[in-house]
């Protein structure tokens, strides 16, 4: 069994990382840059938004390769390059988990292509676990414990995501982003995502949802996850409040209390995995583990209470009511998370 299996196994929660973007936007990154291509030109920085995570008391951190796959790195000139980077993020990764003093699983970031996949967009399914294997299989020969899939909208790029991930043997995770009245971008609700996995040939270690709107939104969805019956472990990486765009920068109002807060209701309904996403730093995890460790576990929280402590939700239903909207679909490209 795997390390990660083994922890999972183990542990009633795992304290996952923070931001990627957010934490690389204050060390200097600037829109527009690749954050990848810093894994070979500013390795020091990737070494520190590790080691970040893991001083604030992460049991596991994301690598630095969300948009380490061919079709992301085309639009940086360097799409012949998603092996190597993907790879030497990984042994970045390694090499500060290693040093940790106490277990700590590096998990390979695997986000979207971007691209729009069949029959809307130009993307095969074929292709798409083709772009995703040749990411994987960086990732697992720089030392990833297990491959973590995030911020999906489509199921069919899920699909092929999970599908490249499993032929690397590696176990694997893989989270959805949940920002449209309580579904993805591309219309699928917590309780469409659940049935989903349970029906994956491989189905994921774990699965749940990651960005979104904020933390009260998300964990809605994860409730939702619940709602329909999973038996596969829960993950909850939501964003450090509501994002504002204030001189220039964007800005999350969600404080550290506010993420402890969070941290504690996710594992009191049951999640296992409880991390951060946009706007999470290493002060917001640092809480989170506080309250994590030194509150006592409650009942699972009904929706009044969540809302009560992490602000309202941003729609009325979250989208598996029978009279829900379905939103309209659309082309953008998804955007980094973190």
């Amino acid at each position: 069994m795997s390390k990660f299996l083994e922890m999972l196994a183990e542990r009633t929660w795992l304290l996952a990382d923070g931001a990627t973007g957010t934490n690389l936007f204050n060390m200097g990154l600037q829109s527009g840059d690749s954050p990848e291509l810093w894994n070979i030109d500013q390795p020091d920085k990737i070494r520190a938004l590790y080691r970040g995570a893991v001083e604030a008391g992460s049991d596991l951190f994301l690598t630095n390769t969300f948009g380490a796959n061919r079709s992301r790195l085309k639009l940086h000139g360097a799409g012949d390059r998603a092996f190597e980077l993907s790879r030497i993020a990984t042994e970045l990764g390694r090499e500060i988990a290693d040093q940790a003093g106490r277990p700590v699983i590096v998990a390979g970031s695997m986000g979207p292509t971007g691209d729009i996949m069949e029959p809307l967009g130009p993307l095969t399914y074929s292709d798409a676990v083709e772009i995703f294997h040749e990411q994987a299989e960086g990732l697992k020969a720089g030392g990833a414990d297990v491959l973590w899939i995030e911020t999906i909208s489509a199921p069919e790029e899920y699909k092929a995501a999970g599908e490249a991930a499993a032929r690397t043997g590696l176990p694997w995770v893989g989270t959805m982003s949940f920002d449209t009245a309580g579904r993805t971008m591309m219309g699928v609700t917590s309780r469409e995502m659940a049935g989903m996995v349970a029906r994956l040939p491989s189905p994921p270690a774990a699965f749940g949802a990651n960005c979104g709107v904020g933390a009260s939104d998300l964990l809605r969805t994860v409730r939702g996850f619940f709602d329909a019956g999973t038996e596969i472990p829960v993950i909850a990486k939501g964003n450090a409040g509501i994002p504002r765009y204030q001189d220039g920068e964007i800005i999350y109002n969600g404080t550290p209390e506010l993420m402890a807060d969070y941290a504690a209701l996710a594992r009191d309904i049951g999640v296992r995995i409880i991390g951060g996403c946009c706007g999470t730093t290493p002060e917001h995890l640092r809480h989170m583990r506080e309250a994590l460790e030194t509150r006592p576990k409650g009942e699972s929280p009904a929706l009044a209470r969540i809302a009560e402590a992490l602000g309202a939700f941003s729609s009325e239903d979250d989208g598996t009511a029978e009279n829900a909207a379905r939103p309209a679909r659309t082309n953008r490209r998804r955007r980094r998370a973190g």
